[in-house]
């Protein structure tokens, strides 16, 4: 396995995302989105969960695919992004026919940045506008760290933000992940020096920190946000995508699989605080020749993306005025 050639989930061929975010806000929303609707699925396995349209992506409902799938800031506010996006479609002619109407399918997850300095005293709902921006930012290129529905986020002791990565498979599949990182877990070590998620990184694509090199169980340091988060939601919500032909359930398979990506990097992971959430997107272009083999290769790809994409998330994050937690890079003088 390697790398595609950006190391970002749109390396999987047909794939576009775009982000908006409002640094006042200290917020924003990020889009994935195709020329065509995709296979999508969707696994939840946190706690808090914050959700739209995700009841359709059950491999025994109607809805054969989504035609966008939107990951945003903004607790419960932010699920009108999708309503931003959704509008922008349906006026672009997409959606799932019915009879003469179209409706767009537009699944979403959010996750909880109020409590992060930003100015959250608006009058009309921000989010809308931001999911339009993002849809009409969507291509194969877009930033990572404080950028998107990462513009906000922030982990037990340093800033989250945005990641993403790809990997192409020897059969010539590929998968790739993106990720908003918001936990209330640590995606550091208890050193504050490295990645959990060090064994599974490429090249130096979240500073070649390499492992720990403490050994055995460490006690986690006190957490910098759980003083003002621990009632609230935290989240870290994702996207796992692929070219392979494959339908819901085979989607939600790997949609499970990517969680183990997240335990691999957030410790802990999906706690009652967290609504931990994992999208899947098949553009179907490429049939399995060997199905069981196959989706077994994709799932195991998957996790592997999920863990190095949240790594590249807090690796990227941006120091900015105001902060109220610092970002990794600035601490380690990077």
């Amino acid at each position: 396995m390697r790398p595609g050639p950006r190391n970002l989930v749109t390396d999987v061929a047909g794939l576009a995302v775009g982000n908006a975010h409002d640094p006042r806000l200290r917020s924003g929303t990020t889009v994935l989105t195709a020329a065509a609707p995709f296979t999508a699925a969707v696994a939840v396995q946190g706690g808090a969960p914050g959700t739209r349209e995700t009841d359709l992506l059950d491999p025994e409902r109607t809805a054969p695919g989504a035609d966008a799938l939107v990951l945003s800031g903004g607790s419960a506010f932010g699920l009108a992004a999708a309503q931003g996006v959704m509008d922008a479609l349906a006026e672009a002619g997409r959606g799932f026919p019915v009879l003469s109407a179209r409706v767009p399918i537009v699944p979403a997850a959010i996750l909880f940045d109020l409590l992060n300095g930003g100015d959250k005293d608006w009058e009309a709902n921000p989010y809308p506008a931001l999911g339009r921006q993002a849809l009409a930012a969507a291509g194969p290129g877009f930033a990572l760290g404080t950028a998107g529905a990462g513009a906000g986020a922030q982990t037990a002791r340093v800033k989250g933000g945005l990641g993403s990565a790809s990997l192409v498979l020897e059969t010539g599949a590929t998968v790739g992940a993106l990720v908003a990182v918001n936990p209330m877990g640590c995606v550091l070590t208890p050193s504050g020096r490295h990645f959990w998620a060090a064994p599974f990184e490429m090249g130096n694509e979240f500073g070649g920190l390499g492992p720990d090199p403490a050994r055995g169980l460490q006690p986690l340091p006190p957490s910098a946000k759980a003083a003002a988060m621990a009632r609230q939601g935290n989240t870290t919500i994702g996207i796992v995508a692929t070219d392979a032909r494959l339908d819901k359930a085979q989607a939600r398979r790997l949609a499970v699989a990517a969680h183990d990506g997240i335990a691999r990097a957030v410790v802990p992971a999906h706690t009652p605080h967290d609504g931990d959430l994992v999208f899947a997107a098949a553009t179907g272009a490429r049939a399995l020749a060997d199905p069981l083999a196959e989706l077994t290769a994709l799932c195991h790809a998957g996790a592997i993306c999920m863990a190095r994409a949240i790594a590249r998330a807090v690796w990227e994050a941006a120091e900015e005025p105001g902060d109220t937690l610092p970002a990794l890079r600035s601490l380690l003088g990077a």
